[in-house]
């Protein structure tokens, strides 16, 4: 089996299944990636408008100007060769997701910090969690005012969402608890009872036991 071209990042095969979509203009192009790809793969963004040049100068895309009006715009579409390498990409195993976040490295250390600071940067982390979930429960609207702009992907989309809410929730009920938490310490650099924090782990582990032994419906 071929392997995608080196030329092409994830960020390319993004905007490539965009294009696959329909043509976009650069602008609307920005727009879907405000809207859904800053969720799991916000590199894209800092990359469009660069990246679309790199795809008409290998082929994989064409720029077209079309007149709007009065005015003239540029958009883009997916060429044939876009197309084998986009189903070529995809046809390939992904690499495994990361969760990325900087809150938790500044946590990690949090003992060579102040408890203020590190119960500030704990709700500002649960602060972002809340943010995405209102930014989801925004297109989730849409969508039950059968107002999506894409009623044909709504079985993709959807299936994405559920996961993207859960995780936005978990991290806002985790921000929760560990702020509940972390305000009983006296400082941040103090050894805290040990058997407390047993407990923690063997009820996540009991609980996680349950949840895959429980039968499927």
């Amino acid at each position: 089996m071929s392997t995608p071209s080196r030329d092409l990042t994830t960020t390319s095969y993004a905007i490539l299944g965009l294009l696959a979509i329909r043509q976009w203009s650069t602008y609307e192009l920005a727009q879907q990636m405000r809207r859904n790809f800053h969720f799991f793969w916000p590199r894209a963004e800092s990359n469009l408008y660069a990246e679309p040049k790199r795809l008409i100068s290998g082929g994989w895309a064409r720029a077209e100007s079309k007149a709007v009006g009065q005015r003239r715009r540029t958009v883009y579409a997916i060429t044939a060769k876009g197309r084998r390498a986009l189903e070529n990409w995809l046809r390939q195993p992904a690499a495994p997701a990361r969760f990325e976040a900087e809150p938790i490295v500044k946590f990690a250390f949090a003992s060579n910090s102040t408890k203020e600071h590190m119960l500030n940067n704990l709700r500002r982390f649960r602060d972002d969690a809340e943010t995405r979930q209102k930014q989801l429960r925004a297109i989730f609207d849409e969508y039950l005012r059968e107002e999506d702009p894409f009623p044909e992907r709504v079985h993709i989309n959807v299936v994405a969402y559920r996961l993207l809410w859960d995780q936005a929730q978990t991290e806002a009920n985790w921000a929760d608890w560990a702020l509940d938490q972390t305000k009983r310490w006296p400082n941040t650099n103090g050894p805290q009872a040990r058997s407390t924090f047993m407990r923690i782990l063997k009820e996540r582990l009991d609980t996680s036991t349950r949840t895959v032994a429980s039968p499927e419906h």
